[in-house]
């Protein structure tokens, strides 16, 4: 699964409604011409609780497929080398379920009891179409308990041996990579990421010197996370933790470059300081995207392994600000500028990222709900994330920005989907399309593995840009409610993704063979309609075409 990059462009939006509390079967569409969803029986939600702090996408390169943000050398025998015997401690638990779940469900580790635990749990926003399903995890189920196993045992490693002796991250060359990051991201970036970085014990106290600036009680106290006295921060070298700080953000954004170059333009339209930390913020998303799906070695740790510690590195950044190496300054520093920045969101993702993983996730989706659970973990959060970023206006609120920001991030996943629909059949053995709107319109899964487009595709096409196109258009209401100087790259992003669409249907609606191809010109020339829209006249005297 990737975070696909172009949805933390979305992330650039900030959007929302009231909140409360229903059960997903009243989520419908019939308003807009939709199939009503099906009605989801009670199921318990027993094991249903909001993640919680313990102990502690995406990319977008020209060639990028993108229903994730996950490149395909790492999606299929390669993918990942899981704990085996966690797995194997989780299978035995499972035998019983897994007899009652089809074989020809697809469904891999996922089954209809966890997905309908997970469902029924979702939060409709502004009564209408979006869907909230934040900090909601079913801790019954098969991957959720495979994570836990895996945390429980780093965490028995670490006492037993000690941090530093618990080997994490990829072998090869680079045998002190920073952690999710590997031959394919140096390829990428060129050179090795983080190697300007001589003496660790330096990042340590810049560190210190970033949690001694932070507010009083923003963190709390633990014996890896020490602050300086204001005698001691009157006498450091300031210039040298902030130097430091500089270049670990250079970093990050040459990462960001290298892999989401559209994004990375989009965020010069920033202002410095927001520009940076969402280039932290894509760095984190980044990292924990190769930790999930980079391909592993047999002499690598497991995936789990490695994605619990991860976990656990996140959560003691945002408890104590307690960083492992140079490339969570940038994230700490964002958490002391931005304190409203959530960790829910950052969780949320990781599960987007397990319900992509064969034998733990998910490669078909009954309903459109299902699918929406996922388009919001693996895009809404980018865009929940970057929300403290970004800012309101005047007279709007965080809360009140959530559902158009959400929105957005439906509407980008979904695009991506659309776009990539042979290229995830055949390159990834992955069908994201509804398997109802597929039987609606009489498209078999066979025919979309033999990419052979017919009138019967062609429709159920039409009906799903016209879906996404609807997202899209309650994600614009979001825009007059971000900062001023926010405002032109989200509506620029919002423009220029919208496009495939538009190209989607030039190709005469044929995502099996082509790709829908929006030219770096074409996201140019976009930019000053982008900005008009912006403006209050643009209300008055919309462009030819706007609604």
């Amino acid at each position: 699964m990737k975070v696909s990059i172009i949805a933390l462009t979305a992330v650039v939006t900030v959007f929302s409604g009231n909140q409360f509390m229903l059960p997903l079967h009243a989520f419908s569409l019939q308003s807009q011409g939709y199939a009503p969803v099906r009605r989801i029986k009670n199921v318990p939600t027993n094991h249903l609780h909001p993640t919680f702090m313990s102990v502690s996408p995406m990319e977008e390169t020209e060639s990028s497929s993108s229903s994730n943000t996950r490149s395909s050398a790492s999606t299929n025998n390669n993918r990942m080398k899981m704990s085996r015997n966690h797995m194997q401690r989780i299978d035995e638990e499972n035998n019983s379920e897994a007899a009652v779940e089809s074989a020809a469900s697809h469904r891999t580790g996922r089954s209809r009891h966890e997905i309908e635990n997970e469902l029924a749990s979702g939060r409709i926003l502004e009564d209408g179409p979006v869907i909230d399903f934040g900090s909601i995890k079913d801790t019954s189920s098969k991957a959720e308990r495979a994570l836990a196993q895996a945390r429980e045992d780093y965490l028995a490693a670490v006492q037993s041996m000690g941090k530093h002796a618990v080997k994490l991250g990829f072998a090869g060359d680079g045998n002190n990579r920073l952690m999710g990051i590997n031959d394919e991201v140096v390829l990428e970036v060129g050179r090795e990421v983080g190697a300007f970085v001589k003496d660790d014990a330096m990042v340590q106290r810049c560190a210190a010197y970033l949690r001694s600036s932070a507010p009083k009680g923003m963190f709390q106290e633990h014996t890896d996370a020490p602050v300086f006295s204001s005698e001691e921060m009157k006498s450091m070298d300031v210039a040298a933790m902030e130097r430091l700080l500089h270049e670990a953000y250079e970093e990050s954004g040459l990462v960001t470059e290298a892999f989401a170059k559209t994004f990375y333009l989009g965020t010069q339209l920033l202002p410095t300081p927001a520009q940076r930390a969402i280039w932290a913020i894509y760095v984190w998303c980044r990292r924990t995207d190769e930790i999930v799906d980079a391909p592993r070695k047999p002499e690598d740790v497991g995936m789990l392994t490695d994605l619990s510690a991860w976990e656990i590195r996140l959560e003691n950044l945002f408890r104590y600000g307690i960083v492992e190496d140079v490339l969570d300054l940038p994230l700490l520093d964002c958490k002391i500028k931005y304190p409203n920045l959530p960790i829910e969101p950052f969780v949320d993702m990781v599960r987007g990222m397990l319900m992509d993983i064969p034998d733990l996730g998910q490669d078909r989706y009954e309903t459109f709900e299902e699918l929406h659970l996922y388009c919001y973990r693996v895009a809404g959060t980018v865009g929940l994330m970057s929300m403290p970023v970004f800012g309101c206006a005047k007279g709007y609120t965080e809360e009140e920005a959530k559902e158009p920001a959400l929105s957005l991030g439906v509407a980008f996943q979904l695009t991506n989907i659309l776009r990539d629909v042979g290229e995830d059949a055949v390159k990834r053995g992955r069908v994201y399309l509804p398997r109802e709107d597929m039987e609606k319109f009489g498209v078999t899964e066979e025919q979309i593995f033999e990419q052979r487009l017919d009138d019967n595709y062609i429709a159920m096409m039409k009906f799903q840009i016209e879906r996404a196109r609807m997202y899209y258009d309650r994600a614009l209401r979001g825009v007059p409610m971000l900062s001023p100087e926010s405002r032109l790259p989200v509506q620029s992003s919002l423009d220029c993704y919208g496009k495939i669409l538009d190209k989607i249907e030039e190709n005469g609606y044929d995502s099996l063979t082509k790709r829908a191809y929006v030219s770096k010109w074409e996201k140019l020339a976009t930019i000053p309609f982008s900005w008009y829209r912006t403006l209050d006249i643009s209300k008055v005297l919309p462009l030819p075409g706007d609604r």
